[in-house]
């Protein structure tokens, strides 16, 4: 008789991590068939037993990127401490590409900026102005290339844009803060394998993307806030410098919010002096002007003050301008 982690870890295996991480496939059907391993996943929290949570939990530990048998054999002698931080850990899903995405929005706002970002994390995201940008047409053709006014950054943010192209530009961020439940440190090692755990094997760039760009967030730590965003924000905003404009980002945030707190906390975001970017998916906001239909749209949504700007793909790899053109862009 199957039980619901057998079924869980089966239907990743089967579902979600082929084409992505054969590591994670051989993993995730080793737990479904192993009785001894879903013992001590049972002891974890239902809402942290995911297995792309379980399995950067492990390896935050010290588990090997190693066949199943080795993985397997890490997990029961480290059960306890396995639950415990699965219990206290969440998906944080810290990436900086989603920043190319972001850019052409970020580009139609004057500087100098003040940056917020809800969902922090490690404040990853809080950096456009370090990162270097190369957009590509559909034929992998670079059509822009940017960079820090101090040359060529450790960080390249490489997206694909299809349909016509805003003017982009590295915007002037002269204050940067965050607010997440769980704040982490760029700069802590435990941290760092946490977030660096939650790339799945197999996913060219990403790990070396995150880890340098944790060496950049390090050297130069944003103002991180630990709490709730609805309760924080309005003081953390009151902090930032009155001469720059306060830009607050959501990226992917807000389908992680309960839908009640999700709109008190866009309608208390609307209410600030500042501007609104968000990336997320069509159907968690009912803001969006023009309405958008949920079932007929590329990726998520990317925003700008609820005025839809583009589609984008989640983690920032592509993106597609929908909105109208400035009169000067090409």
């Amino acid at each position: 008789m199957t039980d619901a982690v057998q079924e869980r870890y089966a239907r990743f295996a089967r579902d979600e991590a082929p084409g992505r991480s054969a590591l994670y496939v051989e993993w995730a059907s080793g737990v479904a068939e192993d009785d001894a391993v879903r013992a001590v996943l049972r002891r974890i929290p239902e809402t942290r037993r995911q297995p792309p949570l379980v399995f950067a939990v492990a390896r935050m530990l010290g588990a090997p990127l190693a066949a199943y048998p080795q993985w397997r054999r890490f997990v029961l002698q480290h059960a306890d401490d396995i639950v415990v931080e699965c219990a206290r850990r969440s998906l944080q899903t810290n990436e900086p590409l989603r920043l190319a995405a972001l850019l052409p929005v970020l580009s139609e706002i004057p500087g100098p900026v003040a940056l917020l970002e809800v969902g922090a994390a490690a404040g990853l995201c809080l950096y456009p102005d370090r990162y270097s940008y190369r957009v590509a047409d559909e034929h992998g053709e670079v059509r822009v290339a940017l960079d820090p006014v101090d040359g060529p950054s450790s960080v390249v943010l490489e997206t694909r844009v299809s349909g016509p192209l805003p003017p982009l530009r590295i915007p002037e961020v002269v204050w940067r803060a965050g607010i997440d439940l769980a704040p982490l440190d760029a700069g802590d090692e435990r941290d760092r394998r946490w977030l660096r755990g939650l790339v799945w094997p197999g996913e060219t760039g990403r790990d070396e993307r995150i880890a340098a760009a944790l060496d950049i967030v390090a050297a130069d730590p944003p103002r991180l806030v630990a709490g709730d965003a609805l309760a924080s924000i309005e003081a953390l905003a009151a902090s930032a410098p009155n001469d720059a404009t306060l830009v607050i980002t959501t990226p992917g945030v807000l389908v992680h919010i309960p839908r009640a707190s999700r709109n008190a906390l866009v309608a208390t975001i609307d209410g600030l002096d500042a501007r609104w970017i968000t990336i997320d998916p069509p159907g968690v906001l009912d803001v969006w002007e023009p309405p958008v239909d949920a079932d007929d749209w590329p990726g998520f949504v990317v925003a700008l003050d609820g005025r839809v700007r583009a589609a984008a793909d989640p983690l920032g790899r592509w993106w597609e301008w929908r909105a109208a053109l400035p009169a000067n862009a090409s």
